[in-house]
């Protein structure tokens, strides 16, 4: 019997998907980008599409809830073991992201990906796991 592993490389808990839902309702689409940056440390930012301009070295993870989720090429290099799940606590978001001002923000957890997950992933479209 042969096992079939589907990996997402970005996911979010349901209660990420609720604010996910709340924002496109308030402010249309919206896209995510990996922050590893020095204002907002490494929090998952939230835009409205048209006003982040996705880089060359910027790599799409994946979607959560209707959302594309990209990372800078290099932050991917240094976590492409990992998934990373979105999740949200109570604060307040980072300056210029969209969950600022909800008393919630955007958190990124991380687990590390099996061995099975990661051959998987190996034999993904290259295009998937290589910078945009």
């Amino acid at each position: 019997m042969t096992t079939i592993v589907k990996t997402a490389r970005v996911a979010a808990t349901p209660a990420a998907l609720d604010l996910i839902a709340r924002l496109r309702g308030e402010h249309g689409a919206v896209l995510f980008h990996q922050s590893g940056g020095c204002c907002d440390g490494s929090a998952p930012m939230c835009y409205p599409q048209g006003e982040f301009l996705v880089g060359d070295g910027d790599v799409l993870l994946g979607e959560i809830g209707g959302a594309p989720f990209y990372i800078g090429a290099a932050q991917f290099d240094y976590w492409k073991h990992t998934q990373l799940v979105i999740d949200v606590v109570p604060g307040q978001g980072g300056m210029f992201s969209l969950d600022n001002g909800t008393g919630l923000r955007f958190l990124t957890r991380s687990r590390l990906f099996s061995d099975a997950e990661l051959a998987h992933l190996a034999s993904a479209t290259p295009a998937a796991d290589s910078p945009a």
